[in-house]
């Protein structure tokens, strides 16, 4: 077993992309957000009986894995895998929750009116996947090849994001001329071709060409 610094020094990265504190587990739905977001984005961990601020509480019984085991594989679709490993640091107990990439995504959880639906994982939050994030799922699990005619709508797509150094949907739909079904599946095309790169700021969905520089 490796030393309890190794929790310690996750600790002092703070929370992120690939880590979250959880003082406790009291909502089997809330952590399967947590759960079903590590999965379809890169992976990540979770650290149970530690506070947001990184101090380390501790857990007091069993009942965190078992909610963890229950969240996993009844409030998840489909099912998460994860992998627990416990640890005694200071004389308090930590659980790490380890969720890899997930090869079966898009994975879903239920939101606070109990729909399920599918979550990704930006910066420390759990945000809801959009349309053309579930667009680009779709795509990458299909088996057609994608095939780009490089039209006018096309050109018209790339002079924008050449001229922009982020866009947003709103943006591109306005210079495009293009409507929300149209635009998004030409982005999703040009996502999965690796030509443009999309991420989130706040609650905003940018886009930008990749290895694009501003002048």
């Amino acid at each position: 077993m490796r030393k309890s610094n190794y929790i310690k020094q996750l600790i002092e990265h703070g929370e992120g992309l690939h880590l979250d504190f959880k003082f406790e587990i009291s909502d089997a739905a809330k952590i399967a957000r947590s759960l079903v977001a590590f999965a379809n984005s890169k992976g990540g961990k979770l650290l149970i009986g530690v506070n947001d601020d990184g101090k380390i509480i501790g857990i007091k019984s069993q009942e965190e894995a078992y909610m963890i085991e229950n969240a996993a594989n009844n409030y998840c679709k489909p099912k998460v895998e994860f992998e627990s490993r416990r640890w005694k640091i200071d004389g308090k107990k930590v659980l790490e929750i380890i969720i890899p990439k997930s090869e079966n995504y898009p994975h879903m959880a239920p939101d606070t009116k109990g729909k399920f639906k599918a979550y990704i994982r930006n910066k420390d939050q759990n945000n809801l996947a959009n349309s053309l994030m579930i667009k680009v799922w779709a795509k990458q699990k299909s088996l057609e090849n994608i095939i780009i005619n490089y039209g006018e709508t096309e050109q018209d797509l790339m002079k924008c994001l050449t001229s922009e150094n982020e866009a947003d949907i709103n943006l591109l739909r306005n210079k495009t001329g293009l409507n929300k079904y149209q635009l998004e599946d030409l982005l999703s095309d040009f996502i999965l071709m690796d030509i443009i790169e999309m991420k989130l700021i706040e609650d905003r969905m940018v886009f930008s060409l990749k290895n694009h520089k501003e002048n």
